[in-house]
């Protein structure tokens, strides 16, 4: 009888042990870190109130974000020295696409054995930011600093933290790549702002008036910028052997973010020797997140290969 009561309480507290172990895993699947301590160059106003778009429960889209965040997804598997993506939605710099260019992207990277954080990140506006067209980067070299120093915790890779962006999130990706020992902000931090590697989907890098989305120029560099400005944030223009390697996409028939975006990056990165891989697809046209039914649909695929390829997926 004693014996019996022992078996049972036994397995009483292995099933508390289990759902605890599980518990912990969901909070962190779905923990989200407040980015800042203190907002940097932040102007406050009081009726400048984040929108959110939400349907079936599930937030689709925001904009006037004031407070940026980090979202974490975490594999079921956790594994040590994992890779791990930070990524940053599109929207031209006025709204996030959080959902199909952040949440469901991050589960996608889950799914195939890879850490993944969504960055909300704040969207340039005089408003709030003494410095509209450095607000997004400050917000992005955290994000990654942020990732670094918490890296043994997370079970990652610190020499494996990569950058994805979308649309005008591709934009703050590669100005990520191209500007991260830029110093927008005072930090403490001895941990390095720079991606291990980028994936840039639809993006969108020039802010040249003949290739660039004109509401993404406008949006952070307002509607007058000078020209020393616009060559500054043209991606293409700053790429060096440093800048990290960088696996691109885009549709040939995207009339929203024209694809030489990707095409000039390419070939600033090829110019510099560093590796590089695009595609280019006939169609598709513009935000068609994990794939749509033309070649684009393909792409999860062929950048799941690259990842594995340049040692960032087992």
């Amino acid at each position: 009888m004693k014996k019996l009561k022992i078996s049972i309480l036994k397995k009483v507290f292995l099933n508390l042990f289990l759902c605890l172990g599980m518990i912990n895993q969901l909070q962190a699947q779905n923990q989200v870190i407040p980015l800042w301590n203190k907002i940097p160059g932040q102007l406050k106003v009081s009726d400048y109130k984040e929108k959110e778009e939400i349907k079936d429960g599930k937030v689709q889209s925001t904009c006037l974000v004031a407070t940026p965040t980090l979202s974490v997804f975490l594999p079921k598997e956790m594994k040590p020295n994992q890779t791990a993506v930070v990524i940053f939605p599109g929207g031209g710099y006025t709204h996030l696409a959080i959902d199909k260019e952040g949440t469901k992207v991050a589960e996608w990277f889950n799914n195939i054995g890879i850490a993944a954080f969504v960055l909300k990140y704040r969207l340039p506006n005089d408003k709030i930011m003494i410095d509209k067209t450095i607000g997004p980067l400050q917000d992005a070299q955290e994000s990654i600093r942020i990732v670094r120093q918490n890296a043994a915790k997370w079970n990652i890779d610190p020499n494996k933290i990569g950058v994805m962006g979308f649309s005008a999130g591709g934009h703050l990706a590669s100005t990520l790549s191209t500007h991260y020992d830029d110093k927008v902000y005072e930090t403490a931090s001895k941990a390095s702002a720079r991606p291990d590697f980028s994936l840039l989907i639809y993006p969108v890098v020039s802010m040249q008036n003949e290739i660039t989305h004109k509401g993404s120029q406008i949006s952070l560099l307002g509607n007058n910028p000078s020209q020393e400005l616009i060559d500054s944030f043209s991606n293409e223009k700053k790429v060096t052997a440093q800048t990290p390697s960088a696996f691109l996409i885009h549709a040939t028939d995207d009339e929203v973010v024209i694809p030489e975006n990707s095409i000039n990056y390419y070939l600033a990165l090829k110019k510099n020797k560093v590796t590089a891989e695009l595609h280019l697809y006939e169609k598709g046209g513009h935000g068609f997140g994990l794939g749509v039914n033309d070649t684009s649909k393909f792409w999860t695929k062929q950048c799941e290969e690259w990842l594995k390829n340049n040692g960032f997926k087992n």
